[in-house]
């Protein structure tokens, strides 16, 4: 009997051993759940919802910590809403390569074709040199960030359209949001359709982004996290109404992975016009910025193609990344300010590419 049991243990732990080998995505979890625990903890960041896919499949998909302190309420990764700070530049990129692929706009063609009435500057600049920053629009000045008054969008680019360009277009790289409020402007004078109706309709709808929306700051929205400028601490009010091709939609981790794997296999785009989004541009010097359209655009350790934004917003620090090579989408929302998501963000990569 005890040589019986012996061996059944035998086999009990060589099966065990055999498929902790052969299945290396559960010590990659184990891993980055470990790493996730203590980024919570150094960090002191309320609530965070993190998506793994690979291959078109969820692999790991978790909430950690509290959407709420007051009451305490869970981070539940398929409903949870998160402001996704500035990956809402990704989801109008995307946005934009429908407009592209039915032919609505021309991203070679000047912004004042679009908008005969915007302030001539001392420079003409392109659609395409606006969603890549590298037009010269200033970025906010004073209280804009925190802003608390909602408004349209055209209100929104009043806010800048009389300032001049900080630098002839294309000659350098400065990363703002200003610039997609225009954009935004621009889409939906070109479409003859409200922007947001435009998103919803070219990007939410057909990828089942159910959960993922523009935050209205005068409505109570169901399974929407508190937001928090340190862990015990709520952010102050903000009205991201204006500016929400930059940064003003809420969204789930499991969301975004459906739009993650969307830029890994369009369905709902060409390649061409996806490829206008995810290709660095240049300045004039021939430089390239590293970044395309509402994409930045980098490699990993391997040399294959990274595609990301981070976005760090009132109560809000965030990532996505797209590895098209590797067929993996992670995303990772908190509800917290001021936190470094690169860093982090760059963590979990080292775990689960290879």
């Amino acid at each position: 009997m005890k040589r019986i049991i012996a061996s059944l243990m035998l086999l009990l732990t060589s099966v065990g051993f055999s498929q902790s080998v052969n299945n290396p995505e559960k010590a990659n979890i184990r891993t980055a759940k470990k790493q996730t625990k203590k980024f919570l903890r150094q960090q002191g960041i309320p609530g965070m919802s993190i998506s793994v896919s690979k291959k078109g499949e969820l692999i790991w998909s978790k909430g950690f910590g509290y959407a709420t302190r007051k009451p305490k309420t869970k981070v539940e990764p398929n409903k949870t809403l998160f402001r996704i700070a500035s990956i809402s530049k990704s989801i109008t990129a995307l946005t934009l390569a429908k407009l592209l692929d039915n032919n609505e706009i021309d991203l070679n063609e000047s912004i004042y074709y679009y908008l005969p009435d915007y302030p001539k500057q001392a420079y003409n600049f392109t659609v395409k040199e606006l969603g890549g920053h590298l037009a010269g629009i200033r970025s906010y000045q004073g209280n804009e960030f925190t802003n608390n008054k909602k408004m349209s969008i055209t209100e929104g680019v009043n806010l800048f359209k009389n300032d001049s360009l900080l630098f002839e277009p294309s000659t350098q790289f400065s990363y703002n949001t200003f610039g997609y409020v225009l954009l935004s402007e621009i889409m939906q004078k070109a479409s003859k359709t409200d922007f947001n109706d435009l998103v919803s309709n070219a990007v939410f709808k057909p990828l089942g982004m159910t959960h993922t929306m523009l935050e209205d700051s005068e409505l109570v929205i169901k399974n929407k996290t508190s937001f928090y400028r340190e862990k015990r601490v709520l952010s102050s009010a903000v009205a991201n109404e204006y500016k929400v091709a930059g940064g003003g939609f809420l969204s789930t981790s499991e969301d975004l992975i459906k739009f993650g794997e969307e830029i890994i296999s369009p369905t709902t785009v060409s390649k061409e016009a996806l490829s206008n989004m995810l290709s660095s541009q240049k300045l004039k010097s021939g430089k390239l910025t590293g970044y395309g359209i509402g994409f930045s655009v980098e490699s990993t350790k391997n040399n294959t193609p990274k595609y990301y934004h981070t976005g760090g917003g009132i109560g809000a620090s965030t990532v996505l990344l797209i590895y098209p090579e590797e067929d993996l989408v992670i995303s990772v929302l908190t509800n917290k300010s001021g936190v470094s998501m690169d860093a982090f963000g760059k963590t979990l990569e080292a775990i689960f590419i290879e």
